[in-house]
């Protein structure tokens, strides 16, 4: 599991950290603390369907479950195999 964390949390610093001197956590808030808007949870979905061979839902795609890597990762594995 801890792979899986290293790999989001390393996609979404790179991706939508505009600030080298801002940090995340596993547990920062990506959606409400600003980090991640409604177009970036849309590739960060696509990210993470394409890198993990999974299909996650719309319906399961919501910003509660985008809203931080503990978030994320505990949706990934709902549908890995």
């Amino acid at each position: 599991m801890e792979e899986i964390k290293d790999v989001v949390l390393q996609y979404v610093i790179e991706e939508y950290l505009e600030d080298d001197d801002e940090e995340i956590t596993y547990d920062t808030p990506l959606i409400s603390g600003g980090f991640v808007d409604s177009f970036s949870m849309v590739s960060l979905k696509v990210f993470l369907e394409t890198k993990f061979k999974i299909s996650l839902p719309d319906d399961k795609a919501t910003p509660e479950a985008f809203d931080s890597v503990n978030n994320i990762v505990n949706l990934v594995n709902e549908f890995i195999d």
